[in-house]
């Protein structure tokens, strides 16, 4: 009889613990999937990304585009600071694809960054490939996108990093988080599009709308369906991760009749500061508070945004709108918004120069003891690039479309203009094959110097190649990038791959090196990926190369980055292990 009680005992402890046990993983898959931030942190997460076609409609026409997994914009992919991520990409169209995880440090992780040609070659029609990395000491608004021709236009989604498992804001917790994602559209074919402009040398059709979170709005053509509503309750604080993801356009932001308090640029956090207008480059992401109204005089309130361009070449002139929504039980429901009783809010004129360079200014790094801004106080090496437009001549016996309609536009970095090698740059230096893949004699300086932001030299050919800077290992590097007027001044969003940077000067006209420096920020600088040259002016950046690889620089105007505007940096290996890249994955695709 004991032993009967006994074993009865046994088996419904046992059916209890089997039941607990169950609930346990119920309530852990839940809260990883409903809430991310609750997760321990350090946990592999696993995604799996198809690169499919799908039939998507915008502006009343129907075209194929490519997606992940069917999706436009893409996955949200979530994780937090410590935690690894492992991305299986399965190319299923007859374009080659690679993947770049925007901001994404990438120690000792080289191999998964993405760019085409730079740490892997692409994948091709069939094959896959699985991107591994480990997200440490970083945390806030990154993106994943495209990283080869413009597949990007398409291939675009948010990467959402939350801080490790007990860890907070350094800010109040907000009652909700929504990213923002701007976009561009185009009723054309995007690879057409860029494809067409190679060949003739002259700049390339613009976009028919941009998109907020893949939605052009009601201003657009056949688009009030097709609009973007943030819902909101009145007296609550609302995070806003504004991603620019557009191809070729600076972006200004605004809501109307609130104001926004800008916490974080870039993952990193910086001192708040309130504004109703913002600037925000293609690659540059951008957290804000937006505390909405306690008594809110209407339901709806419009959001718009459209270009900042001081070009000579045309673009999109145009505006986007969303609509603000609140959630007012007493009032009837605003589903169907009437857009043509709505304002939209005054935004600045497209070439305002003087207001993007004040609000550039705003940005300082939180400077905490928890996250101080350690930029570095000594140089070991210094660059002076010029970043700008350019020609190359028009080959024989064909027409061109370019500058004076007898060349083709370029783009360059101290005059080179880089093209890609047809083998990847990490693999040629990890292996040691780089001997007619690139060449080390990239100039630190302009060969032939000029006034960058006067009237332009009448010789405006690049020269072309691939070259690289060579820095060893935790080498503090400075590099003042330059705007010329060549073929017209403009602002270029300038981004680096693999390390942060600290912008610590910028200014207008030619950078003086006696006067400049010594009005340097070096108490708390911003600390980005993506950067702002502005038109006309300089931007002076600091970064410690402490990440072996091979790390592209380009501007994130993809239109520029086609025409050349890119560089390399090669950072050696340390001494110590954890200074080393390690050795390539086995399914690294091959070119």
């Amino acid at each position: 009889m004991y032993e009967e009680k006994k074993k009865r005992r046994n088996n419904m402890s046992a059916f209890v613990f089997s039941r607990l046990s169950i609930l346990c993983a119920i309530f852990y898959i839940c809260s990883i999937t409903l809430f991310p931030e609750s997760v321990t942190a350090g946990i592999t997460r696993h995604y799996k990304f198809d690169i499919r076609l799908k039939n998507v409609t915008r502006l009343c026409k129907t075209k194929t585009i490519v997606t992940v997994n069917g999706k436009f914009p893409g996955p949200r992919v979530v994780a937090r600071e410590g935690d690894r991520l492992v991305v299986r990409v399965v190319n299923h169209v007859s374009n080659n694809v690679s993947l770049h995880w925007h901001g994404i440090r990438q120690v000792q992780s080289g191999w998964a960054d993405g760019p085409a040609y730079i740490t892997q070659c692409p994948i091709q029609t069939g094959q896959s490939y699985v991107y591994n990395f480990t997200i440490t000491g970083q945390r806030g608004t990154l993106w994943w996108h495209a990283h080869i021709s413009w597949m990007r236009a398409t291939l675009y989604g948010p990467l959402i990093i939350y801080p490790q498992h007990n860890a907070s804001y350094p800010f109040a917790k907000p009652h909700k988080e929504v990213p923002i994602m701007f976009g561009e559209w185009w009723n054309a074919d995007t690879e057409a599009v860029i494809n067409q402009s190679l060949v003739t040398g002259a700049g390339p059709n613009v976009s028919d709308s941009y998109t907020i979170n893949g939605l052009p709005g009601p201003l657009y053509n056949c688009s009030a369906k097709d609009t973007f509503k943030l819902k909101v309750k009145p007296g609550k604080t609302y995070m806003l991760r504004i991603i620019n993801a557009a191809l070729n356009d600076d972006l200004f932001f605004r809501i109307a009749n609130h104001t926004m308090t800008i916490v974080e640029a870039d993952a990193s956090y910086v001192k708040p500061f309130e504004r109703d207008t913002l600037l925000i480059a293609p690659g540059q992401t951008t957290n804000v508070l937006l505390k909405t109204q306690p008594n809110p005089p209407q339901t709806t309130f419009v959001m718009a945004a459209r270009p900042y361009f001081t070009g000579q070449g045309t673009f999109d002139n145009s505006t986007i709108a969303g609509f603000l929504v609140y959630d007012l039980h007493n009032l009837p429901s605003s589903d169907n918004v009437p857009s043509k009783n709505l304002s939209i809010p005054t935004l600045p004129p497209i070439n305002a120069t003087s207001f993007v360079a004040n609000f550039s200014n705003k940005f300082r790094a939180l400077a905490s003891e928890k996250f101080p801004a350690n930029v570095p106080r000594n140089v070991d090496k210094h660059f002076f690039f010029t970043v700008g437009l350019g020609s190359n001549p028009c080959p024989k016996n064909q027409r061109c479309q370019g500058p004076n309609n007898s060349s083709k536009f370029s783009a360059s970095v101290n005059n080179v203009s880089m093209i890609l090698p047809t083998t990847a740059l990490l693999q040629s230096y990890f292996f040691k094959k780089s001997n007619g893949v690139y060449t080390t004699d990239f100039p630190s300086f302009p060969l032939v110097p000029f006034n960058y932001t006067g009237a332009p030299p009448n010789n405006t050919n690049v020269s072309n190649g691939t070259k690289v800077v060579v820095l060893p290992f935790n080498t503090s590097v400075e590099v003042v990038l330059q705007d010329t007027s060549i073929l017209g001044a403009e602002s270029h969003p300038l981004h680096l791959h693999g390390h942060n940077f600290y912008v610590v000067g910028q200014g207008i006209g030619n950078f003086d090196p006696k006067k400049d420096p010594a009005k340097y920020n070096l108490v708390d600088p911003v600390e980005r990926n993506t950067i702002g040259v502005p038109s006309g002016g300089w931007v002076a950046i600091r970064f410690l190369a402490d990440n072996p690889g091979a790390w592209l620089m380009h501007c994130h105007f993809d239109v520029h980055l086609s025409w050349g505007l890119r560089m390399a940096w090669i950072v050696l290996d340390g001494e110590l292990p954890s200074q080393k890249l390690l050795p390539p994955p086995a399914d690294l695709p091959k070119c």
